[in-house]
């Protein structure tokens, strides 16, 4: 197998200030590139906070200009990023929680959240999903929060050779238990790894429960942070190897 190194961003999202959030993201994206990473996950809206209450005000298209230097960004420093935004596919049209992929190569992607949790509803809409991306040679199978929680979710990404599951969430510490545990599952069942991003602070509200984790197509732990706070979970595959380990991200 070619060697792959992918992170979970666990970054902490400052409520409905894109500006700000776009400097912390473009950190975890240089440490990244000094970890060797080639994909980076961050969680849920990261680029917002899970801000439902403003998700309207701020929902754009993908291709903003105001991502621009994001998405220059990534390209600069060579990791395929994926990041959580609010967004409209055109203007007037439902907001749907996205998940924007930064190619490496200067290329733009768009998945939606399809499955929407209770609550959601009031400010999004279900969202259509999107393209499997690849990395190397691994395919790349995205989810957004509530998505895993539907197994079908998880089994179509396998069908289509998925060799990595990866989801941007927001999930506290009354859901980690059994969230962590279906998707450990999959891991396992499908063989296949799996990638979690968890918010590093409080979020809309919503008291985040960090320990963000990667575990292996076997359904074993490769590494996942110890709590919350702004860190990244590294996970790097050689000669069908996994280790792993966890780095703290200082930001401004």
């Amino acid at each position: 197998m070619t060697p792959l190194t992918i992170a979970a961003a666990q970054s902490i999202s400052v409520a409905g200030d894109l500006a700000a959030n776009i400097v912390r993201h473009q950190r975890f994206m240089q440490v990244a590139a000094e970890q060797g990473v080639q994909l980076l996950v961050f969680p849920e809206l990261s680029l917002t906070g899970y801000e439902r209450g403003l998700a309207a005000e701020l929902a754009i298209t993908p291709d903003a200009e105001v991502l621009r230097p994001l998405r220059d960004f990534a390209q600069v420093v060579g990791v395929t990023s994926v990041v959580g935004m609010p967004i409209r596919l055109s203007d007037g049209s439902p907001v749907l929680i996205g998940a924007l992929v930064f190619g490496a190569d200067g290329s733009l992607g768009v998945y939606s959240k399809q499955h929407l949790h209770p609550g959601e509803e009031v400010a999004f809409a279900p969202g259509a999903g999107g393209s499997m991306l690849t990395i190397g040679a691994d395919a790349v199978a995205l989810a957004v929060c509530a998505d895993f929680s539907h197994a079908s979710h998880a089994a179509a990404a396998a069908e289509q050779g998925a060799d990595l599951y990866a989801a941007g969430v927001l999930i506290t510490e009354n859901g980690y238990a059994p969230d962590t545990a279906l998707l450990q599952g999959y891991a396992g069942t499908h063989s296949m790894a799996v990638l979690m991003a968890n918010h590093g602070g409080v979020t809309g509200g919503w008291e985040s429960a960090g320990r963000s984790a990667i575990w292996a197509s076997d359904g074993s732990l490769i590494a996942a942070a110890n709590g919350t706070g702004n860190v990244m979970v590294v996970a790097r595959r050689e000669a069908g190897d996994w280790r792993g380990h966890v780095v703290d991200v200082a930001v401004a």
